[in-house]
């Protein structure tokens, strides 16, 4: 387990590997939605949960050694924080793929793609901040990367109006209605999710500037 310059823990590398189990599951959920074959979705999503127990086996991790150190870079609310935050972005997007399987989802359409873009996109935003993160005091790039999260969160969200809209004004009948109402929900909520991480980040520098 990698250790800071004091010998302690380093929670800034444990967000950093967090983040990028968010963005291989991100980077995953394209794929998938990009060449979409619904025989393939139940192994898909034994593929992607291996990702989300890699993460959630991080978290645990990043908690046990919290609960046994006296000594923190950054107070420990801040810590629990950030590891509930990064690891619900992997908990959203496997929560996408799950509820294509339940509802036994044939077509894709083409906002769902657009989503899982940008939140493709966010992730690997949120992985260069942290990369930084340890030494935010200095970085150069980590503000800017929030200020990019934040405006895919907001194309993000005119997306999911956009795609709801379109939803309810077509021709689709009420199961297809149904399931992506709830889905675009589900992938908006990884935007969110990203969104909370960037905000964690801010907060963070803020208290510590």
């Amino acid at each position: 387990m990698a250790k800071d310059k004091r010998g302690h823990f380093n929670y800034f590398e444990a967000f950093e590997s967090m983040a990028k189990c968010s963005a291989r599951a991100a980077e995953m959920l394209v794929r998938i939605l990009s060449d979409f074959d619904p025989s393939k979705v139940k192994e898909s999503m034994e593929l992607m949960h291996t990702i989300e127990h890699e993460a959630d086996q991080q978290h645990h991790i990043l908690l046990e050694k919290l609960a046994r150190e006296f000594i923190t870079p950054i107070e420990r609310e801040d810590i629990v924080t950030m590891g509930q935050e990064l690891d619900e972005i992997t908990d959203c997007i496997e929560d996408v793929l799950l509820r294509i399987y339940m509802f036994n989802i044939k077509l894709i359409p083409d906002e769902a793609l657009q989503m899982a873009k940008i939140i493709s996109q966010c992730c690997s935003a949120l992985q260069v901040a942290l990369s930084e993160f340890a030494d935010f005091k200095k970085s150069t790039k980590i503000k800017d990367m929030i200020i990019e999260v934040n405006r895919l969160e907001e194309s993000g969200d005119a997306l999911y109006v956009e795609a709801n809209r379109n939803l309810y004004t077509g021709s689709h009948d009420a199961i297809t209605i149904t399931s992506w109402t709830t889905t675009f929900t589900r992938l908006e909520k990884c935007c969110d999710a990203c969104e909370h991480v960037a905000n964690a980040m801010e907060t963070i520098m803020m208290k510590n500037s």
